[in-house]
């Protein structure tokens, strides 16, 4: 059994969680600037027996597209191509970054590190991989 890695994918940056080998615990991994990202997956992949990849699907509350919905699914499609081997997923995404920073405050995290965007992100892709998953 391979790990389960998501991503909220965004214009500047993306935050990467990922499972156990179990697939049971959801760690947040990294956060990667967006021009760099499929690099780091590719190497990433090479390193990790990874089963599935789930991207953070951007929608409005009224589930319309937004403005990054096809970005994300294009990306998702030119990775595949790359990485055959690997599953691909989506899991709507509305409101992570409301819960990521919520999240954050109740951690008690000090004010100056609960200001990183990169922080946020990283605990975005955790909360997506946990409603994937059905642990959220």
């Amino acid at each position: 059994m391979g790990r389960i890695l998501s991503i909220d994918y965004g214009k500047k940056r993306c935050g990467i969680a990922v499972t156990d080998p179990l697939q049971m615990i959801v760690s947040a991994l990294d956060t990667i600037d967006t021009e760099n990202i499929e690099e780091y997956l590719l190497s990433y992949c090479k390193l990790e027996q990874i089963e599935k990849i789930v991207f953070g699907l951007p929608l409005h509350t009224d589930g319309n597209e937004t403005h990054l919905t096809q970005e994300v699914k294009t990306f998702c499609k030119n990775l595949h191509e790359k990485l055959p081997q690997v599953k691909f997923d989506f899991q709507e995404e509305s409101f992570t970054s409301v819960k990521a920073k919520e999240a954050i405050l109740l951690s008690g995290t000090p004010k100056m590190k609960r200001r990183d965007k990169r922080l946020v992100d990283r605990i975005s892709a955790v909360i997506i991989l946990q409603e994937y998953l059905g642990h959220y």
